[in-house]
């Protein structure tokens, strides 16, 4: 039982790590620039899929292994990781690069999505973004090469060498060291002159420009920014799970979820959104962890429990708490 309640813990940080990230880069967008990005799954996909088809190519080519990548997947990886034994420190170097890459990648992926995000305001941006956040999902799907199609791959494990019981615990300290990380530089950025100009805005971007300040390049560096992290969360979540298919990243859970986290916690405020990550994470994980028990009490089927509940909490906060848990507060410019 306590070795249970201990995994149930740790996968728990993980997620809640990997959705912090996401979540902050979010929030960047959203709480502070005013820009609705319902395209968030399109960098997080993005990120999953450079971890998918980079490292493994990288090893297996250094390693001489030889193969279709895409065909003997679990072949190649699997020798993969019995070399990284061998190579700890190769195996770590390439993961950073990978983290780099996917950062880099990212960042295009902004640009790219950032010309609307130039000319269209509100509702009509909102949906512009959601389009294009799609397009990860049906690229994934029919481009084979790139992270297997609807069968998807295996990632390499850079901590391989670890024996199986210690491989989780490590991996999920360094998931939130990095989430930590994130939350610092995040907040930094906010408390600078950057984070002021940001606000001006989004609240009222006529009155910012009559200031002298160019809200079209603000707009275009901040949605860079968030895509460069929120593609470093999707990368990181390949390599926890050990695998990519295109179909996991889905508007509901990379794009829609983290909107729901943030309007939990607060907008423009990362401790709100560290707050409404954990709350949902929480929730979500105890509904999946206890799905079976509430089987023959409910009037439909328990796949679909903890999408129900967490709809209901959405329209709660709506309701009665649409500033979320913590308001957002006017910080001192450094």
């Amino acid at each position: 039982m306590f070795e249970s309640e201990t995994i149930f813990i740790i996968d728990l940080l993980a997620i809640f790590a990997i959705y912090a990230i996401v979540n902050i880069s979010l929030n960047m967008e959203f709480g502070y620039t005013g820009i609705p990005n319902f395209g968030k799954v399109l960098a997080v996909g993005a990120g999953a899929f450079v971890a998918a088809s980079v490292p493994g190519r990288i090893f297996a080519e250094m390693a001489g292994i030889e193969g279709d990548y895409i065909l003997d997947n679990l072949l190649i990886v699997s020798q993969i990781n019995l070399w990284l034994v061998d190579n700890v420190g190769v195996g770590f170097a390439v993961f950073f690069l990978t983290l780099g890459i996917a950062a880099g990648v990212g960042a295009g992926v902004g640009i790219l999505t950032s010309y609307p995000a130039i000319r269209l305001r509100g509702d009509y941006l909102a949906i512009t973004l959601l389009a294009f956040g799609e397009s990860i999902r049906i690229i994934g799907n029919n481009y084979t090469p790139l992270v297997g199609g609807t069968l998807g791959v295996q990632v390499p494990d850079p901590l391989s060498f670890l024996p199986n019981e210690l491989r989780f615990p490590v991996a999920t300290i360094g998931l939130v060291a990095i989430a930590i990380a994130v939350y610092v530089y995040s907040e930094k950025m906010v408390r600078s002159p950057l984070g002021r100009m940001l606000r001006a805005i989004r609240d009222n971007e006529v009155a910012a420009e009559a200031l002298g300040k160019n809200a079209t390049h603000t707009r275009i560096k901040i949605i860079m920014v968030s895509a460069a992290l929120a593609a470093i969360g999707g990368a990181l979540y390949a390599f926890y799970v050990g695998g990519t298919i295109a179909f996991a990243y889905d508007r509901a859970s990379w794009t829609f979820w983290p909107f729901l986290m943030i309007l939990i916690g607060g907008l423009a405020n990362n401790k709100g959104v560290l707050a409404g990550t954990l709350i949902f994470v929480v929730i979500r994980k105890l509904i999946i962890f206890f799905k079976d028990s509430f089987e023959g009490f409910v009037p439909f089927d328990v796949v679909w429990l903890d999408f129900l509940l967490l709809g209901v909490i959405l329209l709660v906060i709506l309701l009665y708490r649409p500033q979320g848990i913590f308001t957002e507060k006017t910080t001192n410019v450094n």
